[in-house]
């Protein structure tokens, strides 16, 4: 019978899980859930929860889990079959007609989990046995408790080519091949893919044995000469890109502590496991994948990535970032915990113990986070050309995201920084303080003296009503094309608050996509990206009478006019660069004064003084000029 994921996805979302259990089990209303005493143990207090949003039921006592079909089979105790039958008939729909081919299939993963379970029986069974004395010696070298090796199912596979075989002789040679137990070549006999190991299961989400790990023991030239862990190949049960160590165990832990930790192989997560850590998983000898990732998803909103502090680690952990990218959506992202150079989570753990690892976890990055600090590291920012490396770099991971909104909060965001640190290394860099209240003024003798107050910097009653930033933004809006002439300054202006910081950000993005220079064209781009009303703003408030930000002086037949705006707009921009510099200086040296008064602090003081006078001075004069027209 050909169940597909999606039509049992489908006879999951027409049935309400509350109500079927209710039938057998009292249920009350807790908030958006609901809860009972667990009918799997015996309990006096509520432990067990019924989400219906989500379709499952979790006991936080035992740790029973799962869905309507599961209820259906470890409660009323029916078969497969017999329950996605009686579901069907409740949500109204058809189960599928018998497919021969799809039922074969079922058989033939049915028969390979046996197999499984009974070879990992008999590794189990090993590892207790003479042969295993040298595992369970390694076992405890590394201090792996036996409860816990017991709960990891540890094994051991003896040296030999034709073990396996012997001791399963009631399967087939074909089905353990099939199971990745044989290795076969033609021309010989199958031999033993796992020999002189110790072996660790690798389970499903069921806890079902699908594969195994196995670390190599034995001689030191043997080490060297053979793999340190060998996986099993994929099989019908076992793809490693789509399998998640230790998920059976840590899909419960997760949802008690709502969280998940993925860490870089299996022997960190027992390591993890054993210190407390339960909601933990490992991939399986490759990078994260996307469809890893998506399985963390199910357990954690923000799963945190805990790679090794190696150079390996962190590219695993890049490469994890860009694969997770193009696939984050609404709610759902990776968070990064950065190990200290050179140590694994079990080295920590040896080393400093669980809280060490708490602290690592809650210092943990975003998505966002890792991006930014991994590409500001590869670059130096020295020159024009690295700055616009480290740009495109940025942009070319935006361009990956799906998630349109996601998209445009990433490009925001990253720009934001970008365009911070640029400035910060600009030659029209300056401090950031825009204090303009001073509180020492000259006396009328030329002496230093000290005042309770003094007025803030007015460049005039124009700028009053607008302010500089923005009649400079404004007249950007209205001539595109003096963007290409003043990028750089006006990457360096301070707009003085996130939402004109964004809209310059945008407009310098806007310059270096090359697109079209056009008014029209900017402004109704500006409106496709969310700055429709602070662009309109801006261009409704002319109260700031320079000849840019006035729409009645400019205009392409009036090329003189035009000509002029960008020549006051150049002028403009270069003092809103510099106002703020200089009145951090006034500050820095007007303290100096105060402490140490000297004739050069004085000088530089007077200098300083008469560059504001000189900016407020050609300030009114270019807003005057324009007012006059």
């Amino acid at each position: 019978m050909n169940l597909s994921p999606q039509w049992l996805d489908q006879l999951r979302g027409r049935l309400t899980l509350s109500s079927i259990i209710g039938r057998s089990v009292r249920v009350e209303k807790a908030g958006r859930e609901f809860k009972a005493c667990c009918p799997f143990h015996n309990e006096n207090t509520p432990s067990f929860t019924i989400n219906d949003v989500k379709g499952f039921y979790h006991c936080f006592g035992c740790g029973a889990h799962g869905d309507a079909i599961r209820w259906m089979t470890d409660h009323r105790g029916l078969g497969f079959m017999d329950a996605v039958k009686e579901l069907a008939s409740e949500a109204g729909m058809d189960v599928p007609a018998p497919d021969p081919k799809a039922a074969k299939r079922a058989e033939k993963r049915d028969s390979l989990y046996d197999v499984c379970a009974a070879a990992q029986d008999w590794f189990a069974q090993n590892l207790q046995g003479v042969e295993g004395a040298h595992a369970r010696d390694y076992l405890a070298k590394r201090g792996i408790s036996e409860d816990i090796q017991a709960k990891f199912g540890f094994g051991f596979a003896p040296d030999g080519r034709g073990n396996i075989a012997k001791a399963l002789d009631g399967f087939a040679a074909d089905k353990l091949i099939e199971a990745g137990l044989l290795i076969s070549v033609d021309g010989k006999a199958p031999y033993d893919r796992f020999r002189g190991r110790l072996m660790i299961p690798i389970r499903d989400a069921r806890g079902r044995t699908i594969a195994w790990g196995g670390r190599i023991l034995g001689a030191k030239e043997r080490q060297e000469r053979e793999p340190k862990y060998l996986n099993s190949p994929d099989t019908p049960l076992f793809d490693k890109g789509r399998t998640l160590y230790n998920i059976d165990n840590a899909a419960a832990a997760s949802r008690q502590t709502g969280r998940l930790i993925v860490v870089e192989g299996y022997m960190d997560a027992i390591a993890l496991a054993q210190a407390g850590f339960e909601d933990v998983v490992a991939p399986l000898g490759t990078a994260l994948t996307e469809e890893q990732i998506g399985m963390a998803w199910k357990m954690a909103d923000r799963p945190i990535l805990c790679l090794d502090g190696d150079n390996a680690g962190q590219k695993a952990a890049m490469r994890a970032a860009q694969r997770a990218l193009p696939i984050v959506f609404a709610g759902h992202s990776l968070a990064f915990a950065s190990l200290p150079q050179g140590l694994d989570p079990d080295d920590l753990l040896q080393q400093s113990g669980p809280t060490a690892l708490e602290r690592v976890l809650s210092d943990s990055v975003s998505l966002v986070d890792r991006i930014w600090q991994y590409e500001l590291a590869q670059s130096d920012l020295s020159t024009p050309e690295s700055k616009a490396a480290l740009k495109a770099a940025l942009m070319g991971h935006v361009q990956t995201i799906a998630d349109r909104d996601i998209a445009g909060f990433y490009r925001n965001e990253l720009m934001d920084r970008f365009y911070s640190v640029v400035r910060s290394k600009s030659s029209f860099s300056h401090p950031t303080s825009r204090s303009t209240n001073f509180t020492k003024a000259f006396s009328a003798k030329g002496k230093w003296q000290s005042s309770k107050s003094s007025a803030p910097l007015q460049v005039s009653k124009y700028q009053k009503n607008l302010g500089v930033v923005e009649a400079v933004l404004s007249g950007f809006l209205r001539i595109p094309k003096a963007l290409s002439l003043h990028g750089e300054a006006l990457c360096a202006l301070d707009c003085q608050n996130e939402e004109l910081s964004r809209l310059r950000n945008y407009l310098l993005e806007y310059l270096a996509q090359g697109q079209p220079l056009d008014r029209d064209h900017l402004l109704s781009i500006l409106r496709d990206e969310g700055f429709g009303e602070v662009s309109s703003r801006l261009l409704r408030a002319d109260g700031l009478h320079f000849s840019f930000s006035r729409d009645n002086d400019i205009g392409d037949s009036e090329q003189e006019q035009l000509d002029q705006a960008q020549r006051d707009l150049q002028e403009v921009l270069h003092i809103a660069v510099a106002q703020p510099r200089i009145m951090a200086l006034l500050q820095r040296v007007s303290a100096k004064l105060d402490n140490e008064p000297s004739d050069e602090a004085f000088m530089e003081f007077a200098k300083l003084q008469e560059q504001r006078r000189n900016f407020s001075q050609r300030i009114s004069h270019l807003a005057e000029r324009a007012r006059a027209r």
